[in-house]
């Protein structure tokens, strides 16, 4: 007679191990190559895409599968997870290689790829962190640790040698129902919901799978479900800042200077000209945004063009500030946000991007030129303690490129910051998805801190963004034009604003030290284990 082998409970109601020969599948390929697509569908919650709900979709795939790992192959399904991630989501990289960072195809291929593995680390290292704190895999402190864990690692990636917080889970929801929490908790805090939505939705699947019409076993799930994302909603109506009572007219100037022209000699006459001319194309106007190296040289080499420009925005009465590289006494280059007249002032970026624009390893670069040639990627970091610029009695809060990424480099600006600018250079990534998402974490820090942004990039996206995020006028890539438009400066802070990140962070180590004791007493037989 043979031998009947009795599923465990743990088992049971469970649609990612429901039958021993799906579970089989699952503990092989098939469940590597799920994990990889349930990471290439979390691109889809981000722009140009914007479906929300695959932020909740994918973390519940990835929750199910490492639900009763072992944590290396919780480990190996977070890398492969990652890997669909990051190979979709920032496959742009390769791009910026070949066509800018003069690297032939296949070296462009294999370096972009031991980027995306390398992104890949962190969700591997957050499932195996969820499921190693919690050896006895009961679901609720399993659950916990996969939250915190996830946040933890995603505020870590953002970190860790300067930062790529590109795809942070919680950017989703500029365009998705929790929007309204982004002031009060910040993109970690949304990462957090998010999750335990994932949780709730596939503790949901589980219960309609494993019990079928019984719809009282999943009505309590589909309910909190359903409860936190319309209770989300009367959020977003929140002022949180106030009118300073002053508007402000502004224009966008956005010259679509292709990146192979921009740093050629010949071609910077015409670059000069199309800015001239774009300029003066626009009505009365008080501040006029140029975007990153609209001028790409030093201004300091080339006085007759500073005469100029200051001449130009005294005639116009208006502030002029441009994206160029400077120089200081000691010889140090900067990359620029420069003002016209003096009085507007000059920012200096502070946040750096890795290997783009300094080399961490330059001594180790330096013996194979021929590898990575990027123009100007010596620049040094300006100072913590600049001079904010100001148009009139108004404060601008400035950042370049990279650092309208990073929610904290905005925060040092609040709440002196009546209205944010940021400019960007985003043709180092062409038609790809790379505009799209960055003009989305440059939204998130418009709803964060509930000011008005007003952005500039060479060849797109520019844009106007009024407090809640919504794109008020745009450019898109490859056009050329300006914009204008009249915008309300703001006063006021948000809770974000005041407390930073820390609280939720702080919470989720909270809630990971809860997880752990909870397994101990699991082990030593004084709690009762979930199922």
């Amino acid at each position: 007679m043979a031998r009947q082998t009795k599923r465990p409970d743990s088992q049971r109601g469970d649609p990612l191990v429901a039958g021993p020969r799906f579970t089989g599948r699952l503990n092989g390929w098939g469940g590597s190559l799920l994990a990889l697509i349930a990471g290439a569908t979390l691109v889809l919650a981000f722009a140009p895409f914007a479906f929300w709900p695959a932020a909740i979709i994918a973390p519940a795939v990835l929750f199910a599968l490492i639900r009763h790992c072992r944590p290396g192959r919780a480990m190996r399904l977070g890398w492969w997870f990652g890997l669909g991630q990051f190979g979709l989501g920032v496959s742009w990289v390769y791009e910026s290689f070949t066509l800018f960072g003069g690297i032939v195809a296949p070296l462009a291929v294999l370096v972009t790829a031991l980027f995306v593995m390398a992104l890949a680390v962190y969700p591997a290292v957050a499932a195996w962190l969820a499921v190693r704190v919690t050896p006895k895999a009961d679901w609720p402190s399993r659950a916990a640790a996969f939250v915190a864990s996830w946040v933890l690692v995603e505020a870590l990636r953002a970190w860790l040698f300067g930062g790529f917080p590109w795809l942070n889970l919680g950017i989703s929801q500029v365009d998705g129902p929790l929007v309204g929490w982004l002031p009060l908790i910040g993109e970690y805090g949304v990462t957090a919901i998010l999750l335990a939505l994932g949780v709730v939705l596939w503790c949901l699947t589980s219960r309609v799978w494993g019990h079928g019409p019984d719809w009282r076993r999943w009505l309590g799930p589909a309910g909190l479900l359903l409860f936190v994302l319309l209770a989300s909603l009367p959020l977003r109506s929140i002022e949180w800042s106030k009118p300073t009572g002053q508007t402000l007219s502004v224009g966008v100037v956005q010259g679509n200077i292709a990146q192979m022209q921009k740093f050629d000699p010949e071609f910077f006459q015409r670059t000069l000209s199309i800015y001239r001319d774009l300029t003066d194309s626009l009505p009365e106007v008080d501040l006029v945004l140029w975007p990153e190296t609209a001028i790409p040289r030093v201004i300091d080499d080339l006085p007759d063009l500073r005469t100029e420009l200051d001449a130009l925005a005294r005639d116009r009465n208006f502030s002029l500030l441009v994206g160029t590289f400077s120089r200081d006494e000691t010889g140090r280059y900067y990359n620029t946000l420069l003002g016209f007249p003096d009085s507007v002032g000059e920012y200096r970026k502070r946040h750096l991007v890795p290997f783009g624009e300094y080399f961490p390893l330059r001594w180790l670069l330096e013996q194979m030129p021929w590898l990575f040639q990027v123009p100007m990627s010596d620049l040094s970091s300006g100072g913590a303690n600049q001079s904010p610029l100001r148009v009139g009695e108004l404060t601008l809060g400035a950042s370049i490129c990279f650092e309208a990424d990073f929610s904290r480099d905005i925060r040092a600006t609040i709440p002196d910051a009546d209205l944010l600018v940021t400019v960007s250079n985003d043709s180092w990534f062409g038609e790809s998805f790379s505009p799209h998402q960055h003009l989305q974490m440059a939204r998130a820090r418009a709803i964060e801190f509930r000011r008005p942004l007003v952005r500039a990039t060479n060849t797109g996206i520019s844009a106007i963004v009024d407090t809640t995020g919504h794109v008020r006028q745009t450019l898109g890539t490859g056009e050329q034009g300006v914009l204008t438009a009249d915008v309300r400066p703001r006063e006021g802070n948000t809770p974000l604003a005041y407390l930073g990140a820390w609280p939720i962070l702080g919470l989720m180590l909270i809630v990971l030290a809860v997880a752990v004791w909870w397994q101990a007493r699991l082990r030593s037989g004084t709690a009762r284990k979930f199922e």
